[in-house]
């Protein structure tokens, strides 16, 4: 299994920590967080130092990194954080659920999550850095651009494209034929059913922007 060290050790952390292990393709060596919290667990994982380790991990051999900061409004630091992995030598790799059905025709970035119950049909592309959270479901023909999550049981219906730093909210819905473009908040339980191009959050249906 390849070694995999984890950026984030709050409660989203938890989540991905349960898809990693689903894969089995990964062995979790640790977690890195607020210096503070040096020594403390995040389920069974011990946080064994901070971002600013990234680099003594890299000579000591370990390749891979894997950032679990949660999205709620700005992709700032899970971005920073993910930008700081490859300049420091590091990759981060592409993770998929195994509860979780992705089209062999689709393209997903690294970086990106694919969590459980998550549907990614036909002709998707999604950019790097991305949360699809457990049950969302992407339709066919859509473009997820990078620093994305896209929120737990949210719909993006076909044809849609989706720019940089966005958040899906929970349960929201996105009508097909939509675009949506970069740092926009769309908050849960929203329904989209005409083009957003201007930076903001959004809410409600009809949709508003606040």
């Amino acid at each position: 299994m390849k070694k995999l060290i984890l950026i984030g050790g709050g409660g989203h952390c938890k989540s991905c920590i349960e898809v990693i292990e689903s894969t089995g393709e990964f062995e979790i060596i640790g977690i890195l967080d607020l210096p503070s919290k040096k020594g403390e667990k995040v389920l069974d994982y011990e946080i064994i130092g901070s971002d600013e380790d990234i680099s003594h991990y890299v000579q000591q051999g370990v390749q891979n990194f894997f950032v679990t900061l949660g999205q709620i409004k700005s992709a700032d630091l899970k971005k920073r954080i993910f930008n700081k992995i490859y300049q420091l030598g590091g990759i981060s790799p592409t993770i998929i659920s195994k509860y979780a059905i992705v089209s062999f025709r689709s393209k997903i970035g690294e970086g990106t999550i694919v969590m459980h119950g998550a549907i990614i049909n036909a002709d998707v592309t999604i950019g790097e850095n991305c949360i699809i959270n457990n049950k969302a479901n992407i339709e066919h023909d859509i473009t997820i651009g990078n620093h994305v999550h896209v929120s737990t049981g949210a719909i993006v219906n076909g044809n849609v494209s989706i720019g940089n730093e966005v958040l899906i909210g929970s349960n929201s819905v996105i009508r097909n034929v939509i675009n949506i473009g970069d740092n926009i908040v769309i908050g849960a339980g929203s329904v989209i059913n005409k083009d957003i191009l201007e930076a903001g959050t959004y809410v409600g249906n009809p949709f508003k922007k606040i």
